[in-house]
């Protein structure tokens, strides 16, 4: 059901998210997402001068690659369109990620190396969006994998409400791992 019908207003900002997984030939994972930022206004910005409504303040992509464990294998970022010249300088600094997995306390780790003045805050968001579409990438391949393997705790496993251990869900697709309340 789609929202309620919403008082009389005006477009000002817009942001897009477009993220994608992919299974690669070689037999590791590529998650790429891209942001774009626009205003229903024409503005003036110091670094870029007229930036025109509709045109990107933000136009930035990233691109993980992975492997199975969903551990980043490489990594490449690049920002088209910034508010300042200074901004895709950092986007070099996004290769310290290479090695980490996304994992529980995979934002920590985000932020820890490429988070505040040593990132970009708009890159380190997309993070977020892109370790949800590993997920939904990769294990809803190797599912059944995981699904035949008692002994390896869901990753899923009391990530949401649907998936809590005591679950119907749960009961259902992973028993051994259900747990009575």
């Amino acid at each position: 059901m789609p929202l309620s019908q919403p008082e009389s207003r005006e477009i000002i900002h817009t942001r897009q998210i477009k993220s994608y997984g992919f299974k690669r030939k070689d037999g590791l994972w590529d998650i790429e997402a891209h942001l774009t930022d626009t205003k229903a206004y024409e503005f003036s910005n110091s670094w870029r001068g007229t930036v025109n409504a509709g045109e990107p303040i933000h136009d930035m992509w990233i691109r993980l690659t992975l492997d199975d464990d969903l551990c980043i294998r490489g990594i490449e970022a690049n920002s088209d369109s910034t508010p300042y010249e200074l901004c895709p300088k950092v986007t070099k600094n996004f290769k310290n990620l290479v090695g980490i997995k996304i994992a529980p306390g995979w934002n920590r780790e985000v932020k820890k190396r490429v988070g505040g003045i040593q990132g970009c805050t708009h890159l380190v968001e997309l993070l977020g969006v892109m370790a949800t579409v590993a997920f939904q990438t990769i294990f809803s391949l190797r599912e059944e994998d995981i699904m035949a393997s008692s002994d390896k705790k869901p990753p899923m496993l009391n990530s949401c409400h649907a998936w809590a251990e005591n679950s119907p869900v749960v009961k259902e697709q992973y028993p051994s791992w259900y747990k009575e309340r």
